[in-house]
């Protein structure tokens, strides 16, 4: 549990950095934070950051305890991303919530950083590698995610309307495939 390793800190946060995809959710921070205003970057990261590690060490017992097993889960997030991407191509608004002043914990925290993606990811890590060094991954990718998220007003400038919203396109299809993808690989789960 407590084998530091460089390269199984490296290789976890490289498979965590994929699955959060940060960088590729940057068209969706700016959308939602154009509908909701203000995003607390502070908050939406340590949220995260708590979800991932407390889902790391008690997320299979949780998920059993309610009756609901890692493919149900995973099937449940593809539905979530496939809605936000939805939304990103068409260019429709599905998420309503009028009450909201911000989007940090939904849909930000959860699930778009630490989704069913990044959850079965964890499960699936903590069986391969140990778990001191997945926590060192989770918070390098933190930090990472903090950054993009202090800065989106920055990149929002500086690639314009037309650049937001070629890659807001393009972005949502790489999430529809994401989502459909989530959802092949657990929905043959569900009816084992």
């Amino acid at each position: 549990m407590f084998e530091l390793s460089l390269k199984e800190i490296v290789t976890v946060s490289m498979v965590l950095f994929a699955v959060i995809d940060i960088i590729g959710s940057i068209p969706v921070i700016v959308d939602l934070r154009s509908k909701v205003g203000h995003i607390h970057s502070e908050k939406a990261s340590i949220v995260a950051m708590f979800i991932m590690i407390t889902f790391l060490f008690v997320g299979e017992e949780l998920l059993h305890i309610i009756g609901i097993d890692v493919n149900s889960f995973a099937v449940a997030g593809s539905f979530v991303l496939f809605f936000l991407a939805l939304e990103m191509i068409l260019g429709i608004r599905l998420y309503r919530d009028e009450e909201a002043k911000t989007a940090s914990i939904v849909p930000i925290a959860f699930p778009l950083i630490a989704g069913a993606g990044t959850m079965t990811t964890l499960l699936s890590l903590k069986s391969q590698f140990h778990t001191i060094n997945i926590i060192i991954a989770i918070l390098l990718n933190i930090i990472l995610v903090y950054a993009v998220l202090k800065s989106s007003s920055k990149i929002e400038k500086m690639l314009g309307v037309t650049g937001l919203g070629i890659i807001r396109k393009v972005f949502g299809v790489v999430l529809l495939a994401i989502a459909v993808k989530l959802f092949a690989a657990n929905v043959k789960g569900l009816f084992l």
